[in-house]
């Protein structure tokens, strides 16, 4: 079963060719900060453009049940009054994070240095995952947690009364972890320091600075070096979401895969710490192109053109470049399996801890339509087709992932025969239009009884 109710299978068929502007949703993970910091900041804060699937809105939940004032305006128009750094509330109730691994991880890192004691659970898929690796740096602030077998949910996070600043290498680089150590900062006195070794998403820093707090990153020998003043006052925001490149993936990658394509996805954010995917295409020799280059509320936007492309070659996708594509693997993988040749996936391991083990999900499932797969711990290589040769004709099973879901139903498009997935349900917690979008475009997705 879905983590959200009954299964929704579905299934793709060969697509007509995709044509027009895909408007994807906002961008997920500023849409979950933009909720923390309004929340945390003293004030009204203003929100348009915000994500309203089901992850973030778990999140506004989530800050109401920690004192602040969330409203909702109109279609992405969302306000928040906030109660500033250390004036949480104890929630009444167990916060339930459903399906984000993002809203719960950042919002133990922000309760974490706050006198208060708070329980979070999730959906069947997010209580499987591991939270040791959140909560062993929360404790050397002072806070305690209890939970199951390496901190799985439900858990029990119990707040420092008298939190000390910390400075934390990261073991891996990991824009959760990275981000619930400096949410904790936050109202931990002095300076807290995080060591990264290797650069993840910085929308934690660009927003963190947005609303006033001090905080510096350096790149040295060890690695990047990002250090907060704690106790700081936030400044309210207006702030205006750009869309989200994770979501912007899958239109961008069926098209290009997809006879006859041509989208235009405007508005999309180019954080250079998120445009992996976009690198590694055109390094395939993806037809991808950059419009109206701009920037918006401190982070780089354009609007980006994708067309099809038959002659793509597979490559070695550099590991370096894994943690500003992290989740964007699995549809890679749908497009290499279209390409002509080895496209090879390496430093990954961070996907066998995700909503699924996406390696093994995927390999699993393009094996049954028909496309060859390796994978080791950390890596995954997947033998292409060429475009248009995929067998297809499999059901795929899902995990309970979004984005396994969606990649498998984008690869039926291209497909000899139509890929089906066992349940497209957990879709609309990270991309609640898909099905209507990539339909507008002229794709050939339906729901199925079993």
């Amino acid at each position: 079963m879905s983590g959200h109710g009954t299964p929704i299978p579905m299934q793709a068929g060969h697509a007509n060719p995709l044509t027009g502007a895909a408007h994807v949703p906002g961008d997920k993970s500023i849409s979950h900060r933009s909720l923390m910091f309004g929340a945390m900041a003293v004030g009204k804060t203003e929100i348009f453009g915000l994500l309203e699937g089901e992850d973030v809105l778990d999140t506004a939940k989530a800050m109401r049940a920690f004192g602040a004032e969330v409203t909702q305006h109109g279609p992405g128009h969302w306000t928040v009054h906030g109660v500033g750094v250390g004036g949480l509330a104890e929630p009444d109730t167990v916060i339930d994070c459903g399906n984000s691994g993002t809203g719960v991880r950042l919002i133990m890192g922000m309760m974490a240095t706050s006198p208060i004691t708070a329980t979070f659970t999730g959906d069947a898929s997010l209580n499987k995952r591991p939270m040791a690796r959140i909560t062993d740096p929360l404790a050397l602030f002072g806070t305690q947690s209890v939970g199951r077998s390496q901190g799985r949910l439900p858990l029990t996070i119990v707040g420092a009364e008298n939190p000390v600043p910390v400075e934390y290498h990261l073991p891996v680089a990991s824009a959760q972890v990275k981000s619930a150590v400096l949410l904790a900062g936050l109202n931990a006195p002095g300076k807290t320091v995080v060591v990264e070794p290797k650069a993840t998403r910085d929308h934690t820093e660009r927003m963190l600075r947005g609303f006033g707090a001090e905080l510096t990153v350096e790149d040295t020998n060890e690695g990047r070096v990002i250090t907060l003043t704690g106790q700081p006052e936030l400044q309210p925001q207006t702030i205006h979401v750009p869309r989200d490149p994770s979501s912007a993936a899958f239109p961008v990658c069926a098209a290009l895969i997809t006879p006859g394509s041509d989208v235009l996805v405007p508005n999309i954010g180019l954080n250079p710490t998120r445009s992996g995917l976009f690198i590694t295409l055109q390094e395939m020799g993806a037809d991808l192109t950059f419009e109206n280059e701009r920037e918006e509320g401190g982070e780089p936007v354009a609007d980006l053109r994708a067309r099809y492309s038959p002659n793509m070659k597979g490559i070695n996708v550099p590991e370096h470049r894994a943690a500003s594509m992290i989740d964007e693997y699995p549809i890679l993988s749908v497009v290499a399996a279209n390409a002509t040749g080895v496209t090879h996936m390496g430093g990954v391991h961070e996907l066998r801890v995700k909503e699924s083990d996406r390696i093994d999900a995927m390999a699993q499932g393009l094996r049954a339509n028909g496309v060859s797969v390796d994978e080791g711990e950390d890596w995954w290589a997947v033998t292409g087709l060429g475009a248009g040769n995929v067998p297809g004709g499999a059901t795929c099973e899902t995990f309970l992932d979004h984005r396994i879901a969606m990649s498998f139903l984008i690869l039926g498009f291209a497909s000899k025969s139509a890929v089906a997935v066992n349940d497209g349900g957990p879709i609309a917690t990270s991309f609640p239009i898909f099905e209507q979008l990539m339909g507008d475009l002229g794709a050939n997705i339906e729901r199925i009884s079993v």
